[in-house]
């Protein structure tokens, strides 16, 4: 009898780019092989970037992101997608009606949009595409302090432990199944992520 031979996953990131190969679809890629996934890339913005500061960003046009995501759905199956740099409100909307035409896969959403450096990504109206589209759209999003205060509209972030767990109630209410909150922003020697969630909402564990 022949062993039936496991399929490897493939898994889809739709973001931006890091020259440096530190964030955006190069360290997705890096990550995907390095868990033993098979990796595929649609790009959604081209970023001047490195270790100190984003110089620039060119995004695509929503409609060249729409034909990127349904050129990989049409012909290779999908097993998840991980959503990263969005760029803007139209790509957002071309991204959410792409996944609700051909995902039926987890989705997972990192809102990128403050960068390492601590430059603003995106403006109000790419905000609120993101929060009111694309995250009630994922079945798990990962925000870290900054980008979980801009999702939440807090003008001060939050930087204690105690803030963070304050917050997972509203994070939750803007309707992802699941949320892991980040720490890695927190001060201190202990990096602690929170994640909650699940089918009842009460799941939540402190990692």
């Amino acid at each position: 009898m022949k062993r039936r031979q496991a399929l490897i996953p493939n898994v889809l990131t739709i973001a931006g780019t890091d020259p440096t190969g530190g964030a955006g679809i190069q360290a997705d890629l890096k990550a995907f092989s390095a868990n033993g996934a098979y990796g595929m890339s649609v790009v959604t913005a081209v970023v001047s970037q490195n270790t100190r500061g984003v110089g620039s960003i060119v995004a695509m046009e929503p409609d060249f992101v729409a034909e990127q995501i349904a050129a990989v759905f049409e012909d290779v199956r999908v097993d998840a997608v991980k959503i990263g740099m969005v760029a803007n409100a139209g790509i957002a909307d071309a991204i959410t009606q792409s996944l609700d035409k051909y995902a039926q896969c987890p989705v997972v959403l990192d809102p990128v949009m403050v960068a390492k450096s601590g430059d603003h990504l995106l403006n109000q109206d790419d905000v609120d595409a993101i929060r009111e589209r694309l995250v009630p759209r994922a079945t798990l999003i990962t925000p870290n302090l900054p980008e979980a205060s801009v999702l939440l509209g807090r003008e001060v972030e939050m930087g204690s432990l105690a803030e963070m767990r304050e917050s997972l109630n509203d994070l939750r209410a803007l309707g992802a199944k699941w949320v892991l909150l980040k720490g890695g922003h927190l001060s201190g020697a202990e990096s602690t992520d929170i994640l909650t969630g699940g089918d009842a909402g009460d799941t939540t564990v402190e990692l």
